[in-house]
């Protein structure tokens, strides 16, 4: 007889699953293995609705010595903070990797793409960031913004931040709330500029279509990681800036077709055959991340299969040792 099907809902899976160094080194191990197994991970599925500037991204990857796999279902529709929506939600369906039957449904409403979207930026600073990196830049206001700088203080010792946003009064609300969380000065700036003069780490979470990052607002020194390009009509980097710094991809191949790399293919600053050592190839000792303080470390993450099969895997294992879930024989 098969075994029933568990149903973890958004509140189970945010019990279970915070915003932890458990749930960072889970994604960490995630690259390592991009870069040492023979990972089986399809290019994205993206449906685009327009109307509504909506996307779906479907991303999947199978990892040997894994029990399970998820199939991740990702919807983003940037039109829904204006009816009172969120702007991204979705679901992982977790099956067996022995015999593909469903094991687990996961209804996150997007939160474990949040989740292990954050890990995956802090995971690029605890690489690629100098030592002593102690200030940051966040530029965005939403979801993401908010988690990529809880990230950052789990990895790094933070002084203090900055926040930049198109809303200032989002920029103001979110810099005084993480004031408060963290307890560390977080202070709203009225340009790119101000963000990010003094900057050791800088984190883009915007859906933008225009760079808004440029090499003059840069420092010497500085860690960008660039996490909004995940479609190829967005970008929010330079593609100058990006010729300007050590580049290192979630997925070479995937920041070709649709990261900030694309555009600066497209733009001629780097030839299109370059090659570039993932992030994973860096984290598995396989290829060298920073060079030297001076330089300027920039990781593209465009969220990649494995990362969803990874966190789905440790969700589903940390519901069975729970007992949590509502479970149904299909």
């Amino acid at each position: 007889m098969r075994d029933p099907v568990t149903i973890l809902t958004e509140t189970d899976l945010r019990a279970l699953m915070p915003l932890d160094l458990a749930a960072i080194d889970c994604i960490e191990d995630a690259f390592r293995a991009l870069a040492t197994k023979p990972v089986a991970m399809p290019p994205i599925l993206r449906l685009d609705i327009p109307e509504p500037r909506g996307e779906v991204d479907v991303k999947t990857a199978y990892v040997p010595g894994l029990d399970h796999f998820a199939i991740k279902i990702s919807p983003g529709f940037f039109g829904n903070p204006a009816l009172g929506l969120p702007s991204t939600n979705g679901m992982m369906v977790v099956l067996s990797a022995r015999t593909g039957l469903v094991h687990a449904l996961l209804l996150d409403n997007g939160y474990l793409t949040d989740l292990r979207t954050a890990a995956a930026g802090a995971v690029a600073a605890r690489h690629l960031a100098r030592p002593g990196a102690c200030v940051a830049a966040v530029l965005g206001a939403g979801m993401q913004a908010r988690m990529q700088l809880q990230a950052l203080a789990l990895v790094r010792r933070l002084t203090g931040a900055r926040i930049w946003a198109r809303d200032p009064a989002k920029a103001a609300a979110l810099a005084a709330e993480m004031t408060a969380a963290l307890g560390l000065p977080v202070t709203a700036c009225a340009t790119v500029a101000e963000a990010t003069s003094d900057a050791d780490l800088i984190v883009t979470t915007t859906p933008s279509e225009q760079p808004i990052l440029t090499a003059d607002a840069i420092r010497p020194g500085a860690h960008i990681t660039a996490m909004g390009s995940d479609a190829e009509h967005k970008t929010e980097i330079a593609p100058a800036l990006l010729a300007l710094s050590r580049y290192v991809p979630d997925r070479l191949a995937q920041t070709r077709r649709l990261g900030e790399l694309h555009h600066a293919i497209a733009a001629g600053v780097v030839p299109t055959a370059t090659d570039f050592p993932e992030l994973g190839q860096i984290i598995a000792g396989l290829a060298p991340g920073r060079s030297s303080d001076s330089q300027i470390t920039l990781a593209d993450l465009t969220g990649t299969g494995i990362q969803d099969t990874a966190i789905a895997t440790l969700a589903v294992s940390r519901a069975a040792a729970a007992g949590a879930g509502q479970k149904f024989t299909v």
